[in-house]
């Protein structure tokens, strides 16, 4: 009986810690950082390439994935832009040794969350996946009434845009940013203020990559934005119908 207690308490314990799934072709790598979020109270499973990760997305639902963006074949970039594509919303982190700059940037609109460059501090990525879980996790009192833009309607619970039986899924950070915009409706709010409402990167091109992709799925011409507009030199502001 007390065994079977101590497997009842062990299963309980494993169930409560975020699942990880690190996705790198480098064994040596995959392996340091398994063992290390191991060591920090994360359940790991590890991938060697996209498709194995793709088999591993099929049975089993992971709170992160950690993803290399250079491996053979099928890159991180790609696989992330896939995931996206067939609304899989589990947070991304890129794992990548290109340049930071151009890297942050590709990254953001594949879709990912974050983004860390090679080689970095074990810490550092442990603060990054946290601050993500905790983006996640969070559900801030913005308001809670339908919001509409065009055709589409803001799901503040699910993180989707609806239209009659079409939904179309946000990112995380997409989410939290529009939610963010919509509880200061009509009000112009710095990319220094959205950054600290939405807990990210609060680099100026960081914010705009993210505008840019909510522009892309709400406005009719994104280039000529009707209701997440630009204020020079002072930041954003959102209008709805």
């Amino acid at each position: 009986m007390s065994n079977f207690k101590a497997q009842i308490d062990r299963l309980s314990s494993l169930a409560q810690k975020p699942h990880v799934l690190v996705v790198d072709d480098d064994e040596r790598l995959r392996q340091l950082i398994s063992l290390f979020l191991t060591e920090n109270d994360f359940l790991v499973t590890t991938a060697v390439d996209a498709e194995d990760a793709r088999q591993k997305l099929k049975y089993l639902q992971y709170d992160l994935i950690v993803l290399d963006v250079m491996m053979p074949g099928e890159g991180g970039l790609a696989l992330t832009k896939s995931l996206k594509a067939d609304k899989i919303t589990t947070p991304v982190l890129l794992l990548t040794a290109l340049g930071e700059t151009e890297s942050r940037i590709l990254g953001l609109e594949a879709g990912a969350d974050d983004y860390l460059s090679k080689p970095f501090e074990p810490r550092e990525l442990l603060l990054r996946m946290h601050a993500i879980l905790r983006r996640v996790a969070a559900k801030p009192a913005l308001q809670k009434e339908a919001v509409r833009f065009g055709r589409w309607t803001l799901d503040m619970e699910r993180g989707e845009l609806v239209d009659g039986d079409e939904r179309l899924p946000l990112t995380q950070v997409e989410h939290n940013l529009l939610k963010a915009l919509s509880s200061k409706m009509g009000e112009v709010v710095s990319r220094e203020e959205l950054a600290r409402m939405c807990d990210i990167d609060s680099a100026e091109r960081t914010i705009d990559v993210q505008v840019t992709r909510l522009r892309k799925k709400l406005e009719e011409d994104p280039k000529l934005p009707k209701y997440i507009q630009t204020v020079r030199g002072k930041g954003y502001v959102l209008w709805s119908d």
